[in-house]
């Protein structure tokens, strides 16, 4: 009698969505038992099911209302089919009124059971949860961070949550800014008061690029189960640079189930990025929209009070002396960069000692003028297409347009081109903003401009004078 309410349920499925997805989600569903109008399914992990709640409950409700009436109830068996997980887990399904259903406020468990080991993509399979190496730079710690009016809601939001991880209304708390502002250094400073006052939590740090190598790895080696257990049993999951998910529908599928399933479970998720949420490019909407539902808090460039207190910070810590005016110097040619700040302090005090010379405003000034000197203006992709558009007289708006005219076609290569050369983007984050193209896509436009540079003599005077003024 289930088969073939099932299969009744198929036949309609079948004629509503895409025939690939059909055989991807709903072929390997098995039947088990109906009773009561409870209709029993069994999928083959928790991902599935998830997948399953997240696309395909509307068409599951409807197709089941017509089969077992208004009171039909649908419930999964998760086949945790790995040498950790042998074994099925229930989770039932209710369609009250025209409510979605009462699973979506419910986390699937993943139970850790004592003594019981998971793989652990960051060393070796078999290390336990309590032993996980939060992966913290000690020297990033709240007493560090230095508190400005550039920072000061970042840095409160950020205390709060370090004191009490999943338990405020900052959660996601996502911090965005540009780079050097000390965003990683504030994302370490969270997890290292949680895991200060909670030693029992478990709290991970780990880089975006680090994440999608670490997924791959898991997809290759078919440990893909293992990869989101191991991220699901976190307390506080630090992720920095998310914004290079961008373009990695994969990664950002599973990182999607992986914050559901934290954001349910109370847990705790911070993220760094580079821009508002409003601002990403090439990440999905339901990922943008979840990273408003907690706090967007930015980081800006230190005014002169909060630079002057850095450097102090700094020669405090180091046990250095530095006269006043040479701080104030430094202050004031170095303004909008924490990392550049610091750097210019350290390149003073190794000029110092190698060359046996006191620290004195005459020798930082010859300093921090090289320093700015050979400092490379920071190129972005969007300063790319900027300049690009001017030298063709075209808008960046018809840059990243899907017209196929031979002259914006052209303008659009010659910014992807520029875009891999100059900066440290991916491919993907490169053809995301510009145009919404592939990874694919790039690759051959950089492949396409090159040819071109080779043959056509012409062209070849453009592309350096665009990389003059890209340089300038």
């Amino acid at each position: 009698m289930h088969e073939q309410i099932w299969n009744n349920c198929l036949k309609i499925i079948k004629d509503n969505i895409p025939s690939i997805s059909f055989r991807t989600w709903f072929e390997p569903i098995v039947p088990i038992k109906l009773e009561s109008n409870v209709l029993t399914i069994q999928v083959p992990s928790p991902f599935f099911y998830e997948y399953l709640e997240e696309k395909y409950i509307d068409i599951l409700r409807k197709t089941l209302r017509k089969e077992l009436g208004e009171e039909a109830k649908l419930e999964y068996s998760v086949v945790m089919d790995n040498s950790i997980y042998n074994t099925t887990k229930p989770y039932t399904v209710k369609f009250p009124g025209k409510e979605k259903t009462d699973l979506k406020n419910q986390p699937v468990s993943l139970p850790i059971a004592e003594g019981q080991s998971i793989k652990n993509p960051f060393v070796i399979p078999g290390i336990k949860k309590l032993n996980i190496d939060p992966r913290l730079n000690p020297g990033y710690s709240f007493n560090n961070f230095v508190e400005g009016e550039c920072n000061r809601l970042a840095r409160s939001a950020g205390y709060a949550v370090g004191n009490n991880p999943g338990g405020t209304a900052f959660n996601p708390l996502l911090i965005y800014g540009d780079s050097g502002l000390g965003k990683t250094h504030l994302a370490q400073a969270i997890g290292i008061e949680a895991k200060d006052k909670f030693p029992d939590k478990t709290v991970l740090y780990v880089n975006a690029n680090k994440f999608q190598t670490q997924f791959t790895d898991a997809i290759r080696n078919n440990t893909k189960n293992d990869f989101l257990h191991f991220y699901q049993m976190i307390d506080v999951l630090i992720i920095d640079d998310v914004h290079e998910f961008a373009g990695k529908e994969k990664t950002q599928d599973t990182f999607f189930h992986i914050f559901n399933h934290l954001h349910q479970a109370g847990k705790q998720l911070v993220l760094t990025c580079d821009k508002p949420p409003v601002e990403l490019q090439g990440l999905e909407q339901r990922l943008l929209s979840r990273f408003k539902w907690g706090l967007a808090a930015d980081l800006q460039p230190p005014d002169y009070e909060t630079r002057i207190a850095i450097l102090k910070k700094k020669i405090y810590n180091d046990g250095i002396d530095i006269p006043e005016e040479v701080v104030e110097y430094i202050a004031t040619h170095i303004t909008n960069n924490v990392r550049e700040l610091e750097g210019a302090l350290i390149s003073l005090l190794a000029q110092s000692t190698l060359n046996k010379k006191d620290i004195t405003l005459d020798l930082a000034r010859e300093m921090i003028d090289k320093l700015i000197k050979n400092t490379k203006r920071e190129i972005s992709i969007d300063y790319i297409q900027k300049v690009v558009c001017n030298y063709y007289n075209i808008t960046t708006d018809s840059l990243r347009s899907k017209t196929r005219k031979r002259e914006i076609v052209q303008a659009r290569q010659v910014a992807m081109y520029f875009s891999k050369n100059l900066t440290k983007s991916s491919l993907a984050t490169i053809g995301s903003q510009i145009g919404g193209k592939d990874h694919a896509t790039v690759l051959h436009a950089c492949k396409t401009v090159n040819n071109l540079v080779e043959t056509d003599k012409t062209f070849r005077n453009q592309i350096e004078e665009l990389e003059k003024k890209l340089k300038f």
